[in-house]
């Protein structure tokens, strides 16, 4: 035996009801495998139901590669068909190679949420009601003698400006630790207990 062996992974999505032929079908095909040189062992496993791995092991790439490039894989590989599918097919070299490639990688820590829909509330009435008392109080008496239409249409185009480019921008800040938990807060506090 080399230093170097080589385990081979080929997932499957097996047809519904299909499962026991499929479980026969790669038990036979890794028997059949056994007897090519070089063949250290395999098995046959289930993802949580959701896909199936065929794992077998040579001692070498050019063994395992020899064993699929063999006729009798091909017709293995033929009575296959109406029962599954291959997805993904991994060949790993060395023992160490094989269970850090399989090692789960960690997860990026969630973003945030959104806030609640009383605390978007809260900062949309601060950011629309200041300017619309302001342009009722100031404004409006100037313009009595317009149009309703127009009149209406003047207060939407001032607040909707002076709320987009001026008032919520500020207020996202000035409110974003209350909006939204701070991430620095959350990383620090998983640094204390690590």
């Amino acid at each position: 035996m080399t230093s170097n062996p080589v385990t081979v992974t080929a997932a499957y999505h097996v047809v519904p009801g299909r499962e026991a032929d499929f479980h026969s079908w790669g038990w036979g095909m890794l028997g059949a495998s056994a007897q090519q040189p070089g063949f250290l062992g395999g098995g046959v496993l289930v993802d949580e139901g959701a896909e199936w791995h065929v794992v077998y092991r040579f001692v070498s790439e050019g063994a395992a590669r020899a064993w699929e490039d063999s006729a009798a894989r091909v017709r293995w590989d033929t009575r296959a068909q109406g029962i599954a599918r291959q997805t993904d097919r991994r060949s790993v070299r060395g023992s160490k190679a094989w269970f850090d490639a399989q090692a789960p990688t960690p997860k990026p820590p969630a973003p945030p949420g959104p806030p609640s829909k009383w605390k978007l509330w809260f900062v949309n009435m601060s950011a629309v009601f200041p300017p619309v008392l302001l342009f009722n109080l100031i404004v409006l008496p100037y313009l009595g003698g317009l149009n309703p239409f127009v009149r209406t249409l003047l207060l939407c185009l001032c607040v909707t400006a002076l709320v987009t480019w001026i008032l919520m921008p500020r207020l996202q800040r000035f409110f974003k630790k209350w909006l939204y938990p701070p991430l620095q807060a959350l990383r620090g506090r998983h640094k204390r207990t690590a």
